[in-house]
């Protein structure tokens, strides 16, 4: 669990405003879910025999013995709020973004506190749903920067019978194998085989080469909805690689599954992943309910722009020096009337007192593009001394009356879209 510090949030915040930005053109709403819930809420949606349930989950007994667990991931959640509140009588398009928590070993890209942006949809089955997600998820690495550096993995894992008499061929060609699989896989092989696909022993995997195809045992509904999806990818110039091994970590998942993946972050290759769920809503007693969504990983989407040396910096326009205490109680109201006026503007007051030379070593320090001076012929001529801290601008001495029409230009000049 680490601390995000402060010249590590600008590019947060960038990345932050760009997501709410898509979003909302897409017509997603924000809804605002508990880090907390209980334990039998993650249990019963992402699986009992998941490694997030049986080894990941931060859980605990509280002072009325009710087993709680911090969230590990925000499906569960925002499905449990559908039905409490009865969100799923209608069409929804939901998103959330905030911390969740799993017990695993941390390393780049990958921590115990971590934080995910969610998007959820609710009410619509068919496979323009599942585009729409994935089109959305593909403007927002364009409007990062990122979209060069991802790959869209895809794949169908077909309803619950499908997946049914799959699990039933694939146990009964790892079984004659089992001394060749790794320990993880043995063990799955009891309780979660589909999960075994997803082994990252090299062994595992070589032995997987001969082993049957999911796709092979998909109905035929279920097949002609999965070329519908991709026949609509490739009219939206989507490239993608359909991957018959992915099945996700989750056990609520059904039909469409998706990833995008980078090769710029080593083992963590993952940075967005989902797909359907279309038999959670009822899980939790509400009435059947098509869904699908995705998830992002928030650390890794900023290790690869910080890969593509993408910054942002958020430095003030204004740094604000102050000659003595009678030039700094001059300068409060002036101030206070600028940010009314101009709310766009970033003004840092000097506090402490001090010299100018230490004042100007401050505002300097602060990347601040200029300095404004109050000192005592300023005061007493009411005028203000501009100082270009970034350019080679000639400094300048106004009247206050015209410091308004000075900042109006620079603003017009400089946050122009």
């Amino acid at each position: 669990m680490v601390d995000i510090l402060p010249d590590d949030t600008p590019l947060w915040q960038s990345m932050e405003t760009a997501a709410l930005e898509v979003l909302s053109s897409y017509g997603y709403a924000e809804i605002r879910l508990p880090i907390i819930e209980s334990t039998d809420l993650f249990a019963r949606s992402i699986g009992e025999v998941t490694d997030i349930v049986e080894k990941e989950m931060y859980s605990f007994a509280d002072r009325n013995d009710d087993s709680m667990t911090l969230r590990p991931e925000g499906t569960a959640g925002c499905v449990r709020a559908m039905v409490q509140h009865n969100l799923a009588l209608t069409t929804q398009r939901l998103w959330y973004m905030g911390p969740m928590f799993r017990y695993e070993r941390p390393q780049k890209g990958r921590q115990r506190q971590f934080h995910q942006l969610g998007v959820e949809a609710f009410g619509v089955a068919t496979p323009d749903q599942d585009v729409e997600l994935i089109a959305l998820s593909r403007q927002l690495w364009r409007r990062l920067g990122v979209d060069d550096a991802l790959q869209l993995e895809i794949n169908s894992i077909g309803s619950a019978a499908d997946r049914a008499r799959y699990r039933e061929a694939l146990v009964e060609y790892l079984s004659g194998h089992r001394d060749q699989l790794d320990a993880d896989s043995q063990r799955r092989l009891d309780t979660n085989p589909l999960r075994i696909l997803d082994s990252k022993s090299p062994e595992t995997q070589a032995l997987l080469e001969s082993a049957p195809v999911l796709s092979e045992y998909l109905d035929t509904e279920t097949q002609a909805e999965f070329a519908a999806l991709l026949s609509q990818l490739d009219l939206l110039g989507i490239t993608y690689g359909v991957n018959p091994r992915l099945v996700r970590g989750l056990d609520y998942y059904n039909k469409t599954v998706f990833e995008w993946t980078t090769d710029r972050l080593g083992a963590q290759s993952t940075v967005c992943g989902g797909g359907r769920y279309d038999t959670l809503v009822s899980t939790f007693g509400g009435k059947d309910t098509p869904a699908a969504g995705f998830a992002v990983g928030l650390e890794r989407l900023i290790l690869l722009m910080q890969s593509l040396d993408i910054t942002v910096t958020a430095p003030a326009d204004l740094y604000v020096v102050t000659a003595d205490a009678n030039a700094y109680r001059h300068s409060l109201p002036r101030l206070d009337a600028l940010r009314r006026q101009f709310p766009d503007l970033d003004i840092v007051q000097h506090l402490g007192g001090g010299s100018f030379k230490r004042q100007f070593k401050r505002a300097d320090k602060s990347g601040a593009a200029w300095a404004l001076v109050y000192g005592e012929d300023e005061v007493s001529a009411s005028q203000v001394t501009l100082k270009p801290l970034r350019t080679d601008a000639e400094q300048q001495t106004i009247a206050d009356g015209e410091l308004a029409t000075f900042l109006a230009g620079y603003l017009a000049e400089t946050h122009s879209v």
